[in-house]
């Protein structure tokens, strides 16, 4: 066996195409250590800036032989620790492979690699009269939503990320290329790997190509929001709406508590009580007819205001406060940490488990806000704590298991769609059972039997109870 004479960082610079894309400056590396959330940095050891497939899979070969840690890293905007590398290792940053490969607009289909971001790809569509719907609100990378099967505000007509992605082009851990999928409607050919790879969170394997379906610009869109005055009444309002058949694009609930740090942070005026922002497209003749429908239903829910927008400004203007409550939350206290629960419910239980969630964090005494995609059953209650408080971080995760097990209880979910990482680990075997968690460690050994891509996250072989 030979003895390593230099650090491997030094070995993979003189190896790779281009020696300034392996990095460990200080900066760069903090920059890859770390998420928009609570969970604790862990600085890599180098971060590799990748342009092509061959580059990808010439730094999983060298990862390979030298059982390297390689943890993929898109926009860096995941909440549960997706991109801390653990274990130290290579940070694979994609943000230069961000080419759009192939577009066939006559079967709505677009072929991209994975630094392409949500922006960059709708920008390029919009003049074809296509776009591609899922909507996480940050600016994030089709690589990284596509890691985590991300869903967001246009989830409840379109569906999340495992419902778009219609082919892979995965490298595996020792460099093998494995392409998944195709361009066909539909198949029944064989398993679905494109599937099991979406939401594998960079551990079974890395994509250097993803192609997407796309969905046609609608005619007519109309947004909507409508104010309730209670919590209650809101989460009342949104289960008949999602349950009234109407074409709703969008609907997203926020609390008093959202719109009040929003209207700091952007200088809105909206009123501070609890709200939904709904959004309806299609023919002109349907979306006025749901339009209609709509504003008798939230009028007989007990709404108190209710304002339609058809100009397109004042529409982005609406969704762009929307998107922009996890900063405002964040900007409304400085120094403290973003920390945010992500359970999803069947639509029948959303009403109750809204009302548990507000009065558990009430009970603990927490300054907490509730938000989400409710169309869906999918909602968040977000805080602003300090890591380094005890006190805080064991009433926030007191609160955030009774929430999570308030959903599981009803036959919900742990996370709808920010992902395990290293936040949700814990409640995979109380959500699908002992075996099934077996099950998922067979195959992460399969595909990666050294455990070199994205360790600790998503499964362990060890049993996570914190």
């Amino acid at each position: 066996m030979s003895i390593r004479t230099v650090p491997w960082w030094t070995e993979l610079t003189e190896i790779f195409p281009d020696k300034a894309r392996v990095v460990r400056t200080e900066s760069v590396l903090d920059a890859h250590g770390r998420d928009f959330t609570y969970h604790e940095p862990h600085l890599p050891d180098a971060v590799v800036f990748v342009k092509s497939q061959d580059e990808v899979v010439t730094v999983m070969r060298f990862a390979h032989s030298h059982q390297i840690p390689v943890v993929p890293f898109g926009a860096g905007s995941s909440l549960e620790g997706h991109v801390i590398p653990v274990e130290g290792g290579i940070s694979l940053d994609f943000t230069q492979m961000n080419r759009i490969v192939e577009f066939r607009p006559d079967d709505f289909l677009v072929r991209v690699e994975p630094g392409v971001t949500r922006e960059q790809l709708n920008d390029y569509l919009r003049h074809q009269g296509l776009f591609f719907p899922v909507d996480p609100g940050a600016n994030a990378t089709i690589g990284g939503m596509t890691a985590t099967n991300a869903s967001g505000t246009n989830a409840v007509r379109y569906g999340a990320m495992r419902d778009q992605v219609k082919g892979l082009e995965v490298v595996l851990a020792d460099g093998t290329v494995l392409h998944t999928g195709g361009l066909a409607v539909k198949s029944s050919a064989g398993y679905n790997l494109t599937g099991l790879f979406v939401g594998s969170e960079g551990t079974l394997g890395v994509f250097t190509e993803i192609t997407l379906r796309l969905q046609a610009i609608p005619q007519e869109v109309v947004a909507a929001r409508a104010v309730f005055p209670d919590l209650d009444t809101v989460g009342k309002a949104a289960a008949e709406l999602t349950s009234s058949g109407l074409s709703l694009g969008r609907i997203e609930l926020v609390d008093a508590g959202t719109v009040r740090v929003v209207n700091a942070y952007k200088g809105t005026h909206y009123d501070e009580a609890p709200t939904l922002f709904l959004e309806f497209s299609g023919d002109p003749s349907g979306v006025a007819r749901d339009v209609e429908m709509a504003q008798e239903l939230c009028e007989g829910a007990g709404c108190t205001a209710i304002l339609f927008e058809r100009d397109k400004s004042a529409r982005e203007k609406l969704w762009e406060a929307r998107h922009h409550a996890s900063l405002a939350m964040m900007a409304s206290a400085p120094g403290k940490k973003h920390m945010v629960t992500d359970v999803c419910v069947p639509i029948s239980a959303l009403p109750g488990a809204l009302h548990h969630a507000r009065q558990t964090i009430d009970a603990y005494g927490l300054d907490g806000m509730i938000l989400g995609h409710v169309g869906d059953g999918n909602y968040h209650a977000g805080f602003m704590v300090d890591p380094a408080d005890d006190e805080d971080m064991a009433r926030f995760r007191a609160v955030n298991e009774a929430i999570v097990e308030y959903a599981l209880a009803r036959g919900g979910t742990c996370t709808g769609e920010h992902g395990v990482g290293l936040g949700k680990r814990k409640y995979l075997a109380r959500e699908h059972g002992d075996e099934a968690l077996a099950a998922m460690r067979g195959i992460k050994r399969l595909f990666d039997p050294q455990g070199i891509l994205n360790p600790e996250k998503v499964v362990t072989e060890k049993r996570v109870d914190d």
